[in-house]
């Protein structure tokens, strides 16, 4: 049983209720900029919000050390002139997702669990993000058209696990997830229900007790898999959300990607993982890069992701060390790293 006192109160930080803070994080370069009281920025081209929006919620923008112009979480969402670079081997759609959409707004890409694009929108625009080049106006729809893909879920007895995506699911109202989640309920051979979100990271007030209710009202397992990728992105006041959502008997876990000049030192990479440990969340997979047009800037070499990676099994018990995977297309599952190790 949920006890109240352990539930967050709304609007009791500075930054206001979570639809004030989500209001709040689409901005320009300029205005970024001037936040940070930075006058200019050596990687900076405003004409790169032209292939991608900039959004980034105001708890986010505190994290940033504006003293550093390569601040570690600065570089994740800042619009940069080397995404107008042509890179041979990068394209709008690297992981091939338009071959795996059966149905309008879902996507069927392994046997067990389909994939919601619950949301065409995110609070936080990561410029690193491989759907930056999604046709998520293909996939909106109305309440009426999302039958045809609750049909294929009911049509597919094999699925169990029903992954709500985006976009950022938790950008919808508590009515609108009541309402999904309710009809995803509704189907017998559903276990799971997992959110994919980095939404808790910027604007954990959106765990609010409407949606700490649809999660008890529901009779699915939950699973919410966070998208850290540095540990400045995580602080103490995050653990009473966390908490509230542990206490309804939800699974916590993180994914990172491995990213150029961000966390591409095993030293951060187990900083990131004895942080998110005391925080009740549990690595779960580091993912090597998905070569997405205008984002080449982020890559780690291949080799490279392995010396890192072999450094941290070093540095960390097992249960702490995130599977090394990249996602190929027309895989049955996320392929987990395989090699010998370089010297």
């Amino acid at each position: 049983m949920i006890h109240l006192s352990s539930i967050p109160v709304e609007n009791k930080a500075h930054y206001g209720s979570w639809q004030s803070q989500l209001s709040q994080s689409k901005l320009c370069t300029s205005e970024l900029l001037n936040t940070l009281g930075m006058s200019s920025h050596p990687l900076v081209d405003e004409n790169a919000e032209q292939l991608f929006d900039l959004r980034v919620p105001p708890r986010y923008l505190d994290k940033i050390n504006p003293e550093d112009p390569y601040d570690p979480l600065l570089l994740q969402i800042l619009p940069q002139k080397r995404e107008f670079e042509k890179v041979a081997g990068f394209n709008d759609s690297p992981l091939e997702e338009e071959h795996f959409s059966p149905v309008k707004g879902l996507l069927h890409k392994y046997k067990n669990r389909v994939l919601l694009m619950s949301s065409s929108v995110c609070a936080i625009n990561c410029r690193y993000c491989f759907r930056r080049n999604f046709p998520y106006e293909e996939h909106r729809q109305s309440k009426k058209e999302w039958q045809q893909a609750f049909d294929y879920i009911n049509e597919n007895a094999s699925v169990d696990e029903v992954i709500l995506s985006g976009g950022e699911p938790l950008v919808q109202n508590n009515d609108y997830l009541s309402w999904l989640i309710e009809a995803i309920s509704a189907i017998p051979h559903i276990k799971r229900i997992r959110i994919h979100t980095r939404l808790l990271l910027s604007i954990p007030e959106r765990i609010d007790k409407g949606l700490l209710n649809i999660i008890r009202s529901s009779n699915k397992k939950f699973i919410f898999v966070v998208h850290c990728n540095h540990p400045q992105e995580l602080d103490a006041e995050l653990s009473t959300y966390f908490d509230s959502l542990k206490q309804l008997g939800v699974t916590l876990l993180n994914q990172a990607v491995l990213l150029k000049g961000i966390n591409d030192q095993a030293s951060t990479l187990s900083a990131l993982s004895l942080k998110l440990f005391d925080l009740g969340v549990l690595p779960y997979y580091l993912f090597m890069y998905d070569r997405v047009s205008g984002a080449a800037h982020f890559e780690v070499a291949e080799e490279d992701c392995y010396r890192i990676y072999k450094q941290l099994m070093s540095s960390l018990p097992g249960y702490l060390v995130p599977r090394l995977s990249k996602e190929v297309p027309g895989e049955l599952s996320k392929t987990l790293a395989t090699f010998s190790w370089p010297e």
